[in-house]
């Protein structure tokens, strides 16, 4: 069984940092390609950025490119997001998938909480 935590999130003000990590378990971590999507209030899923399976590609959403940083590390089965100069609009719920499509998110998402 895929299981995906997500964890990291919290409650900063505009310009601040967060680190999301996402713990993945039930299948070869180091054979996907993993992904980040977030679910902003009253919105739809939203992709974020991807990563492939060994680390070295990578793509952002346009609305994150330049603040968000996607990295694994396959040894501890482990994606991560680095999310700097964070903006009112970054508020949402992260999730983490397996693969680079929306039906790949499970498990319940960390909050991201951006407010002054």
């Amino acid at each position: 069984e895929v299981q995906l935590q997500a964890s990291g999130g919290g409650a900063v003000q505009p310009g601040g940092s967060l680190r999301l990590s996402c713990a993945a378990s039930g299948f070869t971590f180091g054979r996907y390609a993993m992904s980040w999507f977030r679910r902003a209030p009253g919105k739809a899923l939203e992709w974020v950025s991807s990563i492939d399976s060994g680390g070295d590609g990578t793509s952002y959403a346009s609305s994150v490119k330049g603040r968000f940083t996607i990295s694994r590390e396959n040894a501890k089965n482990t994606l991560y997001l680095q999310m700097n100069s964070l903006k009112p609009e970054d508020t949402g719920v992260y999730y983490c998938a397996k693969g680079i499509r929306p039906s790949g998110v499970s498990g319940q998402g960390t909050q991201v909480t951006v407010s002054s």
